[in-house]
Parts: structure tokens; sequence; C-alpha cells
């Protein structure tokens, strides 16, 4: 017979990342266990009310921020803004977007614009 199997575990910042929040706003219950996979499913499937607030108003993680703004994770570090930000914050920087947000949009808009560039003529090469 072999021994009853153990659940998959992870920490909470990967839980977190999965999620798509920011940890220390989490709760600290949540902050301080290992998740299961079936415990993640769970949460995903049906948020906690908590977790609904967290993803809805932030504050929300690097990642989420940037994608937000339209910019890179590196034009985010470029202008200086480590902290995480809340919906809030965003639609104010999106309302009237300081200097820095108009140069790494356009940067963001040209990267695309070329990947986009490439991809064609690689398609177009392939059909040769």
């Amino acid at each position: 017979m072999s021994p009853e199997k153990k659940p998959q575990t992870m920490k909470a910042a990967t839980a977190a990342k999965k999620l798509g929040i920011y940890l220390p706003a989490a709760p600290a219950e949540f902050q301080n266990t290992e998740i299961s996979r079936t415990e993640l499913a769970e949460l995903t499937a049906q948020p906690p009310e908590w977790l609904a607030t967290l993803r809805a108003d932030g504050p929300h993680p690097r990642d989420v921020v940037a994608q937000k703004l339209g910019v890179s994770i590196s034009g985010l570090a470029r202008a200086g803004v480590d902290d995480a930000l809340t919906s809030a914050q965003i639609k104010d920087l999106l309302a009237e977007p300081p200097a820095w947000l108009v140069t790494e949009r356009a940067t963001q808009a040209a990267v695309h614009a070329e990947n986009a560039r490439v991809k064609a003529r690689n398609a177009e090469r392939a059909q040769r």
C-alpha cells in the first residue's frame, strides 16, 4: 500500500501572484499560510469579499499597474513608481497623464508596432 499523498501547496506569494493581488494588502491569515491547489481553485471560483475588493480597488501589484497604465514594468521602474497603486490612483494618472506616462506609453506602442511588423514579415517569409 502506498502512503496517502500530501496535497500540493504553494507559498502565499505564489498564490497572490496567481490571483493577481498585492500580497501585503491581503489579510494576515492569507499571508501566513501555505495555499493548496484546491484552495486556490476555490478562491478563484468563489472569491471572498476581501479578494474581490482587492482585485477591484487595489492596491495592485506592479504587473497589474503596468497593464492598466499601458506601459511596461521597466517603464514603471524608470519613472520611479515603486509602490503599489490603487485603482483610484491609476485613474487619476490616466485622467491627467504626467510626462513620463506619455513617454512610456509611446515607447510601449512603438514596441508593439515593431513586434507586429516582425510577425507579419515572418509570416510572409513562411508563406514563400
